[in-house]
């Protein structure tokens, strides 16, 4: 938004929807997936949602690798092969 003031094109109304297109293309991939279909066409509105979806998506990351991390921690304490009870005759 700041770099805007050096190209005129992106300082008219006109240039709005330039601007959420030129937005989106510099997104990382998993965001771009999430917010490119909706076709934001409001700056402020795209960079919004854009913010939130990256929050989310982080936080999705975070607890999905502490699950797994303590999935693995649990997973070691015990014997692979213990006995179950019952013996074969």
């Amino acid at each position: 938004e700041d770099l805007c003031r050096f190209a005129p094109h992106y300082n008219t109304l006109e240039a709005e929807e330039d601007k959420c297109v030129k937005f989106e293309n510099g997104l990382r991939p998993e965001i771009k997936t999430l917010i490119g279909f909706n076709e934001i066409r409001d700056f402020p509105t795209l960079v919004n949602k854009s913010r939130i979806c990256d929050k989310d998506n982080r936080a999705k990351v975070n607890y999905y690798k502490a699950a797994s991390e303590k999935r693995g921690r649990e997973m070691g304490r015990g014997k692979p092969y213990g006995r179950g009870g019952r013996r074969p005759d």
